[in-house]
């Protein structure tokens, strides 16, 4: 993994900390800036996006940026930088429309953090590099990469369906279908050398459609 982070990540980066600061510090600014079902439907469809710069706390924060540090070079490396926004945005705002989807009956339902977004580039990282490994300084071993997306993937299952937090969990499993399906259109030559590693990340996706219904009682 290259130790140099490229500005384009750099730069969203330093827009996350510095929209989840002002919303640290204003709750008008959080509240007005928020995923928010009822106001959505209101046509207030600029939390769709604004969300994804907002956290909960500086440990939310955190979490999400370092995730984003360690597989953005990998979706560069093979996508580009305009193949990496692509997906990054693209994972917003598709994981935003996912959320309202789910959340549509629940007016007062609200949410916020990079996690969509997150979530899409360590899907498409993932399948793109299949072989990658993460060091954290708490495990002393490495942890292979698609363990800890498929790990990341089933906690915002459960805590979807337990309703944790203030924390978008509906919104990270829309990023991971979102950075499949993108990592797949911009680059679908992974089905030929990588259609293993495919399989394995569509299962817990095919599994969360089938079991819909059960996820939201």
């Amino acid at each position: 993994m290259n130790s140099n982070i490229d500005p384009v990540v750099l730069l969203i980066i330093v827009a996350n900390v510095l929209f989840s600061m002002k919303g640290f510090n204003d709750q008008y600014f959080f509240n007005k800036y928020k995923f928010q079902v009822g106001t959505i439907k209101q046509g207030e469809k600029i939390r769709l996006f604004s969300s994804g710069f907002l956290h909960v706390d500086f440990s939310h924060l955190l979490f999400n940026m370092l995730t984003l540090y360690f597989f953005a070079d990998v979706v560069i490396h093979y996508l580009d930088v305009w193949g990496f926004l692509v997906v990054y945005f693209g994972s917003l705002i598709l994981s935003s429309l996912f959320a309202y989807v789910y959340h549509k009956n629940n007016l007062y339902y609200s949410a916020v953090g990079a996690s969509g977004a997150v979530m899409g580039i360590l899907y498409a990282a993932i399948l793109l590099d299949p072989s990658m490994s993460l060091m954290f300084f708490f495990i002393p071993i490495p942890i292979p990469g698609y363990i800890f997306g498929l790990g990341y993937l089933l906690y915002s299952i459960y805590g979807m369906k337990k309703g944790i937090g203030n924390i978008g969990h509906s919104a990270h499993i829309g990023g991971a279908i979102a950075g499949f399906i993108l990592t797949l259109i911009l680059f679908p030559a992974v089905l030929q050398y990588n259609l293993k590693m495919v399989i394995i990340l569509a299962i817990p996706i095919v599994l969360l459609f089938a079991f819909e219904k059960k996820l939201k009682h």
